[in-house]
């Protein structure tokens, strides 16, 4: 008898108890579960059981997944399900996401980030039903207003990190009342929060003394004043970026560098009188020397950087974000500099996959982070219907 066949008595099922192929089930991706719930009927309870389903990524789906499947997954995975990234489905909307509230009521992690679709009805669902929630991402969400921020403060007081960059309806009165019962606060990304003045930056000076990590980016109505108050408020402070905000000015420095000691990453400032000893990273995008952003750098002033004289043993990140002229020929010219550490690629549309793998022959342990948009799926052929993967339709 074959070791794999649509036979219910394979040997594979006979040999392995019930418990040990579900352990080894709980090590495979959304992908692999959904091929092997089609081998046969055994595999298919073990493959689709709740214990396999509790950290769901469905970033390549994204225009296959609608609100059913959500739904589905929800039912399937109940208490189990601990991390969902629905990031980018914009299919997905508040109905979906309010099934998913009642059926996934320890989620621990949920990614929302561009599901357009959704407002302050989801984020009242989550609140109504998942009190374990720490980390929430509803990054592009931008129907979302002060509700949703209110309604997260009363039922999610466990919240540790939340990204609402881009939901540029959110005011003070918003951010008062979430930090002001959120007092475990680590992360906050404010990025194009552009109605937020100085006197929210107040309340979170007031009221989150953990925070690790704030995004400030294009907020441009905050200035000195309200900076100081998080430098006062905030000595654990790491990581702060304020790039895009034209009211800021070096004064700054002075309050960041008497009062947050464990800062490592600063964007958009300047670097004199600043007494951060573990500092390890100013990120100055936007500004003259800055690479990030420098949409007319192209390969020939990457050759000359990697050639440099300290370039070969010394450079260790380099930020291209948004460089729309380098090509894979700027990553040849990178391939010398044996401390290269990290390469940021973002929206760098001449960048290729096969470059980046023409670079890690030469780094084998650079970090490279860049993004690929999914290719559209073709239209189905004779219809408009739309076309589904197989996974989705299993789900």
């Amino acid at each position: 008898m074959p070791m794999f066949s649509n036979n219910d008595e394979a040997v594979i099922n006979k040999k392995l108890p019930k418990e040990l192929l579900l352990r080894i089930f709980s090590f495979l991706d959304v992908v692999t579960l959904c091929r092997c719930a089609q081998v046969s009927r055994s595999w298919n309870l073990l493959a689709l059981d709740g214990s396999n389903w509790q950290r769901i990524d469905l970033f390549d789906f994204q225009r296959d997944i609608e609100g059913r499947v959500v739904e589905n997954i929800s039912k399937r995975c109940g208490g189990f399900l601990r991390k969902l990234s629905l990031r980018g489905c914009l299919g997905v909307g508040d109905s979906a996401l309010r099934t998913f509230a009642q059926n996934c009521r320890n989620i621990e992690l949920l990614s929302l980030n561009g599901c357009t679709k959704i407002t302050d009805s989801t984020c009242n669902s989550l609140s109504k039903f998942c009190p374990k929630l720490k980390h929430l991402d509803l990054a592009s969400c931008t129907s979302i207003t002060n509700l949703s921020l209110k309604a997260l403060s009363e039922g999610c007081p466990l919240l540790e990190q939340l990204n609402i960059s881009w939901c540029d309806q959110v005011t003070k009165d918003g951010i008062q009342a979430l930090v002001r019962c959120c007092p475990g606060l680590k992360g906050l990304f404010l990025k194009g929060c552009t109605q937020l003045e100085d006197e929210a930056l107040q309340h979170i000076g007031a009221h989150c003394p953990e925070l690790v990590t704030l995004n400030l980016q294009t907020c441009s109505q905050i200035t000195d004043e309200g900076l100081i108050t998080i430098c006062r408020g905030c000595h654990r402070l790491q990581s702060l970026c304020v790039s895009g905000c034209a009211n800021i000015t070096d004064a700054i420095l002075n309050a960041l560098g008497q009062n947050c000691p464990r800062l490592r990453c600063v964007t958009h400032t300047s670097a004199d009188k600043f007494n951060c000893h573990e500092l390890e990273k100013m990120d100055l995008e936007e500004c003259v020397q800055s690479l990030s952003h420098c949409e007319l750098i192209t390969d020939d002033g990457i050759r000359q950087l990697g050639s440099g004289p300290c370039a070969h043993d010394r450079l260790e990140v380099i930020e291209l974000d948004n460089c729309p002229l380098i090509t894979d020929a700027s990553l040849e010219h990178l391939k010398t500099c044996h401390s290269l550490d990290r390469i940021e690629l973002y929206d760098c549309q001449q960048i290729t996959r096969a470059g980046i793998k023409r670079l890690r022959t030469h780094l084998p342990n650079i970090k490279v982070h860049a993004y690929f948009a999914p290719v559209t799926p073709p239209p189905s052929v004779g219809g408009s219907r739309q076309r589904f993967c197989r996974c989705c339709i299993l789900l």
